[in-house]
């Protein structure tokens, strides 16, 4: 039986998109965009990526080509070993080629998208909420503003400047809470007064979104998938892939991998200073985007084979180090070729944290050249400028001798030290502990929980992803976006 109330509000979404000639892409067109319509492609060279413009839904995608404005092959960074101190080879992919600089906006995709195309959303009067601890809700925000719709960010008080400002541009309300990176709770906190006051929106929250898991699992693990092939050698091995925990989208990526090469291992990355996963613990930390104190509910942790804690003094003494003109000359005169220097700014702080967990998982597990250990490359060096200014102000400039002592600490010296290899108990321990945030505080009950103990739960979850593009295809057709699309490249070839 049909639902008179949403087929209504699919109906709005629908006369929306119509209106504002917005094709929404389906997921199987982010994973490969060969498949998108020859019009859109043509299109998008011309459109910055920045702008809010509809085509740029179909940016959201590793495939983004900068040079040319269209697309092309994912962009994966590999680091030698004269960086890592590893024989072992590690590359991440590039999250800057993103609309606003961050893969997160294909999270925030995953989630909006199949509630507005079933009528869960109405754009035309609900306002999409955006729970972040900083570019889930940048991607959000620039989701919503090419959806047509308002958006009102959450995140903490502490994030860099970077992230408040650019929200305020597109004309996101925003709601600072108290707090750090893993001040998640007082987020949650927010979300709840939202639900009991704010009649006019609707929380889209990444922690138990399966959106956010099932866009990574499909996404993001293709890209992987396609920049391990295209890593140069003939005798490679995929061995790891490697995730900060965060809202554990990305380490939805590693469950798809696993599916496609046998032996695989999954590394969940959080930071020293709240080992939560690896000590139950808590606290604050400087890691930015990497929020924690509890399990995200869409974390398969069943899945999850290392955990390791990464001191953010590392992390941020590795991001100066990366950036500053003083480490940059000390990575050149150790050997770090100069084309690879030149691109590290490519790497935000979270980026780093990644690095130096693949670097202990390559340690800890003594892998060797032929083994590959991809990471995601969250954000870069631009989000984080005022950071560097704030080292360089506490700290003085970074002198070569500190870089060096830096490089040889922090990276050549990057041990394994934090990090605990996951029994059968140990998993099902991560996993219960998602009964304290998500039972007793969230609403959720004990048979959902364990529910998600089942590894048939995550098989069935991810069968939803072929119904979701057929919801798209159907929403599109009833749209007629397309045409207004083939219209508009029409007239750009004419002029």
């Amino acid at each position: 039986m049909t639902d008179p109330n949403r087929d209504a509000v699919r109906s709005r979404a629908v006369a929306r998109c119509r209106q504002k000639g917005i094709l929404i892409p389906r997921i199987a067109e982010q994973r490969d965009p060969s498949l998108v319509d020859p019009a859109v492609a043509a299109l998008l060279p011309g459109v910055d990526m920045q702008a809010v413009d509809p085509l740029n839904l179909f940016r959201i995608t590793w495939h983004n080509d900068p040079a040319t404005g269209g697309f092309g092959p994912v962009d994966a960074l590999e680091l030698p070993s004269a960086l890592t101190g590893v024989p072992a080879r590690i590359a991440g992919l590039v999250g800057k080629h993103f609309p606003t600089g961050a893969h997160k906006v294909g999270a925030a995709f995953g989630c909006l998208v199949p509630r507005l195309v079933s009528g869960e959303f109405d754009p035309t009067s609900q306002k999409a909420v955006w729970p972040s601890t900083g570019n889930y809700c940048r991607g959000g925000a620039f989701d919503s503003a090419l959806l047509g719709c308002t958006a009102l960010a959450i995140l903490p008080e502490e994030m860099s400047r970077e992230r408040f400002d650019w929200l305020a541009s597109i004309g996101a309300e925003i709601l600072a809470t108290p707090g750090c990176e893993s001040n998640v709770k007082e987020i949650f906190d927010a979300c709840w007064d939202i639900k009991k006051t704010r009649k006019d929106c609707v929380v889209f929250n990444q922690f138990e979104e399966w959106g956010n898991y099932l866009w990574h699992w499909s996404v993001t693990a293709a890209a992987a998938e396609e920049a391990f092939g295209r890593l140069p050698g003939e005798h490679k091995r995929f061995a790891a892939w490697v995730g900060a925990t965060g809202s554990a989208g990305t380490l939805a990526a590693g469950d798809g991998l696993k599916q496609r090469f046998a032996g695989l291992t999954v590394t969940a990355a959080e930071a020293l200073q709240c080992p939560t996963l690896l000590l139950n613990g808590f606290g604050g930390h400087r890691i930015e985007g990497i929020g924690d104190k509890h399990v995200p509910w869409i974390h398969n942790a069943r899945s999850t084979d290392l955990v390791t804690a990464v001191d953010d003094e590392a992390a941020l003494r590795v991001f100066r180090l990366f950036n500053e003109p003083a480490g940059q000359a000390v990575l050149a005169r150790r050997g770090v070729a100069p084309e690879v220097v030149e691109r590290l700014p490519l790497l935000g702080i979270s980026s780093v944290c990644n690095v130096l967990a693949a670097i202990r998982t390559a340690r800890w597990y003594e892998l060797g050249s032929e083994d590959v250990l991809l990471t995601s490359f969250t954000d870069s060096s631009s989000l984080y400028l005022t950071r560097l200014a704030e080292m360089t102000k506490e700290r003085g400039p970074l002198s070569e001798a500190r870089a060096e002592a830096d490089f040889d600490r922090f990276l050549l010296g990057c041990s394994p030290a934090d990090t605990r290899e996951l029994t059968y108990p140990d998993r099902k321990a991560i996993h219960n502990l998602k009964y304290f945030t998500w039972v007793e505080q969230q609403g959720r009950t004990v048979d959902e929980l364990n529910a998600l103990w089942s590894p048939s739960f995550w098989t069935d979850l991810q069968q939803q992803l072929p119904e979701w593009d057929r919801a798209i295809d159907a929403f599109n057709a009833e749209s007629g976006a397309l045409e207004i699309v083939k219209l508009r490249a029409a007239v750009a070839a004419g002029a």
